[in-house]
C-alpha cells in the first residue's frame, strides 16, 4: 500500500490551503513518502530504519514580497496557522526583485516512474538480499560493508492562479566495500534503479569481491599525465561536474567556463569530442527524473551537447525573462552517448595506463574551467600490455571534464549508475565507461 498522498489527495490539501490565503499570491508545495535503508558492516546489519513523512510548506507573496512557512501537520487548523505565519512573514521581509510570480497551469510529461516492488520493499526482504553480499564475503575471509536505500513518495505543487503539478516516484541504490582483513585491498560496486527488480546484489557483490581480492598490496607508481580507463561510476563523478555547471546566467554573467570572452556564452560552439552528447528527458522512465521544480516549472527534454556542441543552458524563469529566452527546468538526471567499445577492448589496446573504479572526495579547484580535485578509490589497477597487471596506489588527481572529454579515446555502451559519491538515492544516470589520455594525477595517496 502507498504510503505517500495520491494525487487527488494532494490536490485536495492543496486547495483547502490555498483556500485560506489572503496574499495577492500563494504557493503549495507537498511532499510525502517512506523512505527505508539498511546498512550493514563487517559481514552483519548495524542499522536499519524506515521513516514515514509528509511536508507541506506555503508561500506566500504581497507584491514583491515573498516568505514561506513549514509544517507536517495537516488538520485545518495547523493549516491555516502555517498560512498565516507565511502572510506575517511576507509582510515583514524586503522585496525580492527577481520574483516572478506564480505560475499558472502548465504541460506536464507522463511516465510511469513508480516501481511496485520497490514501493513494497520491506526491512526483511532487504535483509535477506544483503545476505547475497555478506555470506560469499564471509565466506572468503572478507569484510564487506554496504548501504541499501529506497524512497517512494510524491511531490506536488500548486498555485493560487491555477497550477497543479504531481509526480510519484521510486529510487532504489545500493553500494557495497569490500576489504580484505589487512587493510591492503578495497573494491566497490553498486548501482541505481527506480525498480528493485533491476538490482542484482549477487553481481554487485561479486564486483566488490574480486576488486576487493584483486586490489591487494597495491604498488606506488609514478604520478602525471596517464591513459586512463574510468568505469561508468567514475565516468558520472566526473560529468556530473560539467553538467551541473550549465548555469546560463553564471556563463553569461562572466562567471563560468561556458562564459564567452567579451560577453555571452559558448552556445554552439563546439567545446569538446564530437562524440559527446548529453541530454535530459523527463519522460524516461528508467531515469525517474522530477518532471518540474519548486515553482512547477515543467522540465522538458533538453539536449545539452550534441556531437560536443553546446546546444542549451539552464534558464531559471527570472534569467530566462531577462535574456528575452523561455525558461528551460534544470537537469534531473541525464544520458550520455556511448559507443561500441567493451571494457576489455579497452584494456587490450591500452600498452600502459590505469583502471579507475571511481573517484572520491570530489573538490572545486577553478570553476572557471570546471577544474576539480579528487582521489581514486576502491580499485585501481595498471595496465600493462593490453592486461591488467597489478593494484596501484590511490591517486590524486587535478582534472576538468571538459579537458577529459577533449581526450577521448575509446567510449562503451552506457549503462544506469547513481551519481552520488555517497550512494544516496538519487535520479539514475547512463553513462558509458571510457578511456582517455593524459588524465592529470599530482601525487599519490596511502588511503585504501
Amino acid at each position: 500500500m502507498a504510503n505517500y498522498f495520491d494525487r487527488a489527495r494532494a490536490r485536495e490539501i492543496s486547495e483547502r490551503v490555498l483556500g485560506f490565503s489572503n496574499a495577492d499570491q500563494a504557493r503549495v508545495n507537498l511532499s510525502s513518502g517512506e523512505e527505508g535503508n539498511t546498512r550493514f558492516a563487517v559481514n552483519q546489519i548495524s542499522t536499519a530504519g524506515d521513516v514515514y513523512d509528509a511536508t507541506l510548506v506555503v508561500t506566500s507573496a504581497f507584491g514583491n514580497r515573498v516568505a514561506s512557512a513549514t509544517t507536517n501537520s495537516f488538520d485545518d487548523e495547523s493549516l491555516e496557522r502555517v498560512v498565516r505565519t507565511s502572510e506575517q512573514l511576507a509582510r515583514l521581509v524586503p522585496e525580492d526583485p527577481e520574483y516572478m510570480g506564480e505560475l499558472g497551469p502548465q504541460d506536464y510529461e507522463s511516465a510511469d516512474m513508480v516501481a511496485p516492488a520497490t514501493a513494497d520493499l520491506s526491512p526483511a526482504e532487504r535483509a535477506e538480499a544483503i545476505t547475497a553480499v555478506t555470506e560469499p564475503a564471509a565466506e572468503q575471509g572478507l569484510l564487506s560493508t554496504g548501504f541499501l536505500s529506497h524512497n517512494t513518495g510524491q511531490s506536488s505543487s500548486a498555485t493560487s492562479n491555477g497550477l497543479f503539478a504531481y509526480q510519484d516516484r521510486s529510487l532504489v541504490t545500493f553500494t557495497t566495500t569490500v576489504r580484505t582483513p589487512d587493510g591492503t585491498g578495497s573494491g566497490w560496486a553498486g548501482g541505481g534503479s527506480k525498480d528493485w527488480n533491476d538490482l542484482d546484489l549477487g553481481e554487485i557483490g561479486e564486483r566488490a569481491i574480486e576488486k576487493a581480492i584483486s586490489s591487494r598490496d597495491p604498488r606506488a607508481v609514478e604520478p602525471g599525465r596517464w591513459t586512463v580507463i574510468l568505469e561508468p561510476t567514475a565516468v558520472s563523478n566526473m560529468i556530473g561536474l560539467m553538467v551541473s555547471s550549465l548555469n546560463a546566467r553564471f556563463a553569461d554573467e562572466g562567471r563560468s567556463f561556458f562564459s564567452k570572452e567579451g560577453g555571452g556564452n559558448k552556445v554552439g560552439e563546439k567545446f569538446v569530442d564530437e562524440r559527446v552528447t548529453i541530454y535530459t528527458d523527463p519522460a524516461d522512465p528508467q531515469l525517474a527524473p522530477s518532471l518540474f521544480n519548486g515553482e512547477g516549472l515543467p522540465n522538458r527534454r533538453m539536449e545539452w551537447v550534441r556531437d560536443g556542441v553546446l546546444q542549451n543552458l539552464a534558464y531559471d524563469r527570472y534569467w530566462a525573462s531577462q535574456q528575452g529566452v523561455e525558461p528551460t527546468g534544470f537537469v534531473s538526471g541525464y544520458y550520455m552517448a556511448g559507443g561500441d567499445a567493451t571494457l576489455e577492448e579497452m584494456i587490450g589496446s591500452t600498452e600502459r595506463g590505469l583502471l579507475v573504479t571511481r573517484l572520491w572526495y570530489i573538490r572545486s579547484v577553478d570553476p572557471r574551467t570546471i577544474l576539480f580535485t579528487g582521489l581514486t578509490r576502491d580499485g585501481t589497477f595498471l595496465i600493462e600490455n593490453g592486461q591488467v597487471s597489478h593494484a596501484v596506489k590511490n591517486l590524486r588527481w587535478n582534472e576538468s571534464p571538459v579537458f577529459m572529454l577533449n581526450n577521448l579515446e575509446l567510449m562503451g555502451r552506457p549503462v544506469p549508475v547513481s551519481p552520488t559519491e555517497s550512494g544516496g538515492t538519487s535520479p539514475t544516470v547512463m553513462v558509458p565507461p571510457i578511456k582517455v589520455r593524459d588524465f592529470n594525477f599530482t601525487s599519490l595517496s596511502d588511503a585504501v
